[in-house]
């Protein structure tokens, strides 16, 4: 199960990394089942190391294939223009003033959305996008792109996670091609001098809720989340992040013989929080550090994922600041 029904994409006024106002008044008219085996389960595929990372967060995922792009080929940009699909694109990006950084040295990965897509956004939406702040619109744009690797299509995992340039997770489903979020690739691997752009048939738009508001959205998460406030630790996780949490059911907590108060609940919660965005596509088995000093959970991959022993019932609930999978019974720490 890759989503929940309450799991809704929405628009969201994020600030973006490039330093773009966010007044209204800049509005412009463009706008794993973690095993490595099937789909069903909670799963993951195998790599390098205990958590292998997308290459925007330091990881292990492969860069495009092939190495340094040809002799000749226009940057990102150029590559766009000259396409000729991609003119409702190219007007956001010089509206949004992201046309130099992605002329830049990169390598960038740009999921680019054609004119049909922005198209069909449009009929679908009508209005919306013109309404969007330059702020609103750069963090729909920059939803798009992941920096810091050109990653053939070749390379992608299921159920794989990156972190994008406006730092939202972006979720990558490869059954039965490859999706991006809920967006078809439509044509890979189009090489340009500085990175890669896939196709894809319809615009991407970020998660708006952090961790914390998706976990109250589900309302299967209550005494986590009471248990995050009595902690003080809900701010935290409304933060930039990006975090990885497990996350234990109201019928979770319910199980235990007495919830933990004070530094031993904070001890605890820390146990469930892991730095970075991690799909179950990225999940391997073996130790993996927690937010608690010193400490590490352990994944196993056999016959489903377990984190130490507590199973992921639901994998990749993407969130705007990281990723959660739901797990069935409190973590304690030794």
């Amino acid at each position: 199960m890759k989503y929940l029904p309450w799991m809704s994409v929405m628009l969201v006024a994020s600030q973006s990394l490039l330093g773009c106002s966010d007044d209204k008044s800049d509005s412009t008219a463009t706008g794993g089942s973690a095993s490595g085996g099937g789909k069903g389960s909670v799963a993951g595929s195998g790599g390098k190391g205990s958590v292998a990372g997308s290459p925007s967060q330091g990881g292990t995922g492969e860069a495009g294939e092939g190495g340094t792009p040809e002799a000749g080929l226009q940057d990102i940009v150029d590559t766009a223009v000259a396409a000729g699909t991609f003119t409702e694109l190219a007007k956001a990006l010089t509206a949004a003033g992201l046309v130099d950084a992605l002329k830049g040295d990169g390598p960038f990965t740009v999921f680019a959305p054609t004119d049909a897509a922005f198209a069909a956004f449009e009929k679908a939406n009508p209005g919306v996008l013109g309404d969007l702040s330059k702020d609103e619109l750069t963090a729909v744009l920059t939803y798009h792109v992941v920096a810091g690797a050109a990653v053939k299509s070749t390379a992608l995992k299921d159920e794989q996670v990156f972190v994008t340039l406006g730092g939202s997770p972006l979720l990558i489903d490869t059954t039965g091609g490859v999706k991006a979020s809920d967006a078809k690739v439509t044509a890979a691997d189009v090489e340009a001098s500085n990175g890669v752009i896939h196709v894809i048939d319809k615009i991407m738009l970020p998660p708006a809720d952090d961790i914390v508001e998706t976990a109250i959205a589900a309302g299967m998460f209550t005494q986590l989340a009471g248990a995050l406030t009595a902690a003080d630790l809900v701010t935290a996780l409304k933060g930039d992040g990006p975090f990885t949490v497990f996350a234990p059911t109201d019928d979770a907590f319910e199980a235990l013989p007495a919830v933990p108060t004070g530094d031993a609940l904070k001890d605890v919660l820390l146990y469930h929080v892991v730095s970075g965005a991690v799909g179950s596509g990225d999940l391997e088995a073996g130790a993996v550090p927690t937010l608690l000093d010193g400490k590490s959970v352990t994944v196993s991959l056999t016959g489903g994922v377990k984190v130490d022993a507590a199973k992921v019932t639901t994998a990749n609930i993407i969130a705007k600041n990281g990723v959660i999978h739901v797990v069935d019974s409190v973590l304690v720490p030794e």
